[in-house]
Order: C-alpha cells, then structure tokens, then sequence
C-alpha cells in the first residue's frame, strides 16, 4: 500500500506530504483545485512519461516521492533482486523532473531508468485515469483485460517471445531468398569480375614495389653515368680527390715532424681519405647492380598498366581490390550453398511456428476455461452497481489470416498471429431484459461503461495482483441509487486493497475510510494547490459541499451527517 506521498514544486503544487491509510481513500474538493493533478504526480512515479512543463514556475525541479508498504510482495521483491536494489518492507519510488526536461529515477535510492521505474510501478498500482474507462470502447484492448482476469503472465511472455524468435526467422528467410535471387540473376557477372581480379592476381603494395623498381630501371643509364663521373672525382680520374688528399697528407706529415701538434690533421685527413676510398667503392657497386634491361622494364609498365585498370574498378587500391575480391568468393558461396541454407532457415522457421503454436493454443485453453467464472462475476457486480438484467459475455474466435496468408497452421487453419497469440477477444453486453448481446462498444452508456470498468476492476482485484487502486473519477455519468451501490462496491474492494479515489459524489465520499480535500488557495500573487486529511465534523461539510453546492444549507448538512452516520451503522453492522 501507498504510505505517504510527497509532491514538491508540480505545477501549482509548491509542497506537499500526504500520509494514507488502508481501506477506502477518498479525495475531494473543487473543480479545478487540483485533485486530478495529485493523481497525475502520482503516474510520474509509476514511470509515465512528462516534461518540462509540469515544472513550477521558478522553481530548478520538480520532485514526487511516494513510499509503500511493500512487506510480502514477492514480486517486488524478485524485481528488487533482479536489478541489484536492496529490498526492505519499504520501499521509495522517487522522480525528479528539471526544466530542461531531464528525469532522474530512484529505487531505494538507487538510480534506475524510466523502463525500471515503470516496471515496479506496475506491480505496485493500478492507476484508472479520468478517461481509461474509455479504452473499453476499443475492442484491441479486450485481450488485455481478460489476460489479467486469467493471470497467464507467464504463458503470455513464453508465447511473445516465441512470436519474437518467429518473426525474426521469417525476416532473415525472406532477407536471404532475396539475397539469393538478386545474386543468382548477377552470377554470371559475379563470376566474370572474380575471374578479372583472379586473372591479374594483385598482391598486397605489389603497384608501390613496382613503382620503385620502375624509378631504377627508366633512370638505368642516368645513375650509370652519375655513379661513374662521381666515382672518377673522387678516385679514379686523373685529377681526383684522393690523390688531392694523398698529396696534402704527405704534406702535413712533415708539418708533423716539425710541429707534433698538427698531428690531430693529419689524423683527421687520414680518416677523409678512407671515407673518400669507401665512397668510391660503394659508387663502383651501384654501377655493377644497375642493369639496363628493356624486357624487364616492358614487363613491369604492362603489369602496372594491368593492376591501375583493376584499382580503378574496384575501388582504387589494392587493399580495397582484395576486399572485393573476398565480397565476391563470399557471393559465390551464397550462390553455391543456397539451397542448403533455404532449407535449414526454413526448418528452423517451421520448428519456431510449431513451437510457437503449442504455446498459443496453451493460451487459447486457459482464456477459455477462464471465461465462464469471469462473465457471471462480472454480471453479478454489474447487478449489485444497479445494471439488474445484465449478461456479459466474452467472445473468443480465432484470428484467421486472409486466404493462405498466415503462418500457422492449426487443424487444418491458416491463423494470422500476433505476440498475444492467434484469438480475438471481444466483449458483449446487453443492459435491458429481452436485449440480444451486442459489443460493448456500440451499447453501453457513459455511466455504464464506467461501471463495467467498476466491475472489471473489481473481479480483478480478486486475483490480489495488485495491492493498490487508484480511481480518477469512476463514477462518470453516474448518480443516486446507483452512485450508492458504486461507492458500496468501492469499499468493498477496500477491504482487500487500499483503493484511492476522487470523487464529486456524496455517497461514495461519505463512505470513506479518510477523506482528504485538496483546496486552491492565492498567495503572493500565485495560485497554489494543497490537500490535507479531514476528520468527522469537517467531512461533513465536504458532503454537505457535494450536496449542495458552494452555499452550504443547514438542511444538507444534516442529510451529510445523516449519510455519513447511516454508512457508518452499514460498515460496523
């Protein structure tokens, strides 16, 4: 159960704390003081989505904390362990909203996403907002509704993910049969441009080698004569630089021999003439390497010649020539082993829809059990709501696919499917004797459809998946005798779950176990919204407000306290 709410800087809501009890929660007050606004903070922590908007005016952040009773909730406690929260009896669900948009989640004070957040919230609440009653105008939503009578959860999860593995086996043959046909009708062109690359067979900086064995043989002749007229100046030719340095070495000598401290030059010119030596040498040795050979320099341009050609088509270098040429052996494989992999997709497809189809048919088997018990539930809540010859009925009949169109074949059938599985669920109603059944959707008033959602709710809360309810308005277009019977039912539910409802109605808010008004006050200039718990004496002038209206007669306080006293009497009796 909801033990407190806080709300801080949402909307014209500055800062509030709210403390809830078990039973029946009811909240009244003014139209346009703000009670739906509660309930709409209520959602942010339950992991709705919101924006910047719900921000207060000057204010950084808006911040909602609720704190529940989670003592023997096994399923909160699961999704705790799952995602690594400390789990204790209690349990703080708090949202942080900035104006730039950004929302910031917590667990236990923990930091958990939006999804995380919405996921406890799911297992904690069951919120009716002011206008759901109208998703049962929608046929799709029908399975839905009757899937959390069944409580199936499990088959239900098993059949979704069988339908996802389905789905995407479908895709991937259907991908691959497309794949196939493309390269079938391009085999003979991929075959051709494999066996160019083959042909040509381009080696990884083959073209930069060649490029430069090519700059050595086209400039043959010129490193030749280079290498020759360098080698003849510095040791070779009548006039060299050796015999210079020979000469001027023989002349330090006898510097040396007068003077010892030319020594070190005539040391260091002994060095220059070894190195002029070895240059000399070395200069000799390239001539010899260098070949002047026409057929290896014809050979080597045709072979360049050839791999620029393949660069070009395939894009513009070698390494992206041999990528090609990897993307077309592949090809090839796929063209040669197509057949084999049609055939193993196609067995795994085939395995996934039986798979898929048992568990289907499961789920189709337990919504079938399960109607009987619910349709006369549900006809006995609407008959105690004031709808006395109601029959509801809840038609199941599989979802066939058009033609041959479907992937599941089931008896005999071809069956469209879903992640719900292959039925279609509607709901039937007639409200009069004598009425044939005809869709909820195209009989049912206002008020009623707000007390068939009633009783939904109410043969629901039997199944205790969820401790609390919230009721935003359920008593739409209904009133009197029969806004009675919906506040009975209300507090009915009240003794198995802590329900929270608003209310414009006197006799569900006289039957309140606490009775909170929300009141819109002005101060400096800005309207500011506020609840608070009321105890007897001033419970009876909100019911007396209900009655009456705004001017608060002696009369209808005395019909409130009369209310109020009788109900009292009723519950204790």
């Amino acid at each position: 159960m909801l033990r407190s709410l806080y709300i801080q800087d949402y909307v014209v809501i500055e800062s509030v704390r709210v403390e809830f009890t078990a039973g029946l929660n009811i909240i009244t007050g003014e139209t346009g003081a703000g009670k739906s606004i509660i309930i709409d903070a209520m959602g942010l922590i339950l992991g709705e989505r919101s924006s910047s908007d719900v921000v207060r005016k000057g204010s950084a952040k808006t911040i909602i904390e609720g704190v529940f009773d989670v003592s023997r909730n096994k399923r909160i406690e699961r999704l705790c362990n799952l995602n690594e929260i400390e789990y204790a009896d209690e349990l703080i669900a708090r949202r942080e909203i900035t104006q730039k948009g950004n929302s910031r989640c917590f667990i236990n004070d923990t930091p958990v996403s939006l999804t995380q957040l919405k996921e406890f919230g799911n297992n904690l609440v069951d919120l009716h907002g002011q206008h759901e009653h109208q998703t049962l105008l929608r046929k799709e939503t029908h399975i839905d509704f009757l899937d959390e009578f069944c409580g199936n959860e499990n088959v239900r999860e098993e059949c979704r993910e069988k339908y996802l593995l389905l789905r995407r086996l479908k895709n991937e043959l259907e991908e691959f049969l497309k794949k196939r046909d493309e390269l079938s009708q391009k085999k003979d062109f991929i075959e051709f441009q494999l066996r160019e690359i083959e042909k040509i067979d381009p080696q990884m900086n083959e073209d930069q080698l060649i490029e430069q064995e090519l700059n050595l043989l086209e400039n043959a002749e010129k490193i030749i004569e280079l290498a020759h007229s360098a080698s003849d100046a510095l040791y070779e030719g009548e006039v060299n630089a050796y015999e210079m340095v020979k000469h001027a070495l023989h002349e330090i000598s006898a510097l040396v021999r007068i003077d010892s401290s030319f020594e070190p030059l005539s040391e260091e010119l002994q060095t220059v003439q070894t190195l002029l030596k070895d240059v000399a040498s070395s200069l000799r040795s390239s001539q010899e390497r260098v070949e002047i050979d026409p057929g290896r320099l014809e050979f080597l341009r045709n072979r360049l010649a050839s791999l620029q050609m393949i660069k070009r088509k395939f894009g513009g270098t070698i390494e992206s020539v041999l990528e090609a040429k990897e993307e077309l052996l592949q090809q090839c494989m796929v063209n040669d082993s197509s057949e084999e992999m049609v055939q193993k997709l196609q067995r795994e497809l085939s395995e996934a829809i039986n798979s898929y189809g048992k568990t289907a048919k499961q789920l189709s088997l337990v919504r079938q059990k399960i109607v009987k018990n619910i349709t006369s539930e549900i006809e006995d809540v609407l008959k105690e709501l004031g709808i006395v010859n109601a029959k509801f009925h809840v038609a199941i009949s599989p979802r066939m696919a058009a033609g041959n169109t479907g992937v599941l074949m089931l008896d005999g059938k071809s069956y469209a499917i879903e992640e719900n599985g292959i039925d279609e669920i509607e709901f039937f109603i007639s409200t009069n004797q004598g009425e044939d059944l005809k869709p909820l959707s195209r009989t049912a008033s206002g008020g009623e459809i707000s007390r068939v959602m009633l009783a939904l709710k109410s043969v629901l809360a039997k199944t205790e998946r969820l401790p609390l309810l919230i009721f935003d308005e359920i008593d739409t277009g209904v009133s009197g005798r029969i806004a009675q019977k919906v506040g009975q039912t209300l507090h009915a539910l009240a003794t198995h779950h802590q329900i929270i409802s608003i209310t414009h109605l006197p006799q569900i808010a006289g039957l309140a176990d606490s009775h909170y008004v929300v009141e819109k006050s002005v101060i400096e200039d800005r309207t500011v919204s506020s609840i608070r718990k009321i105890e007897f004496e001033e419970q009876v002038r909100e019911v007396a407000k209900l009655l009456s209206g705004e001017v608060i007669t002696g009369a209808s306080l005395m019909s409130a306290r009369e209310l109020l006293q009788a109900n009292a009497r009723k519950l204790i009796g």
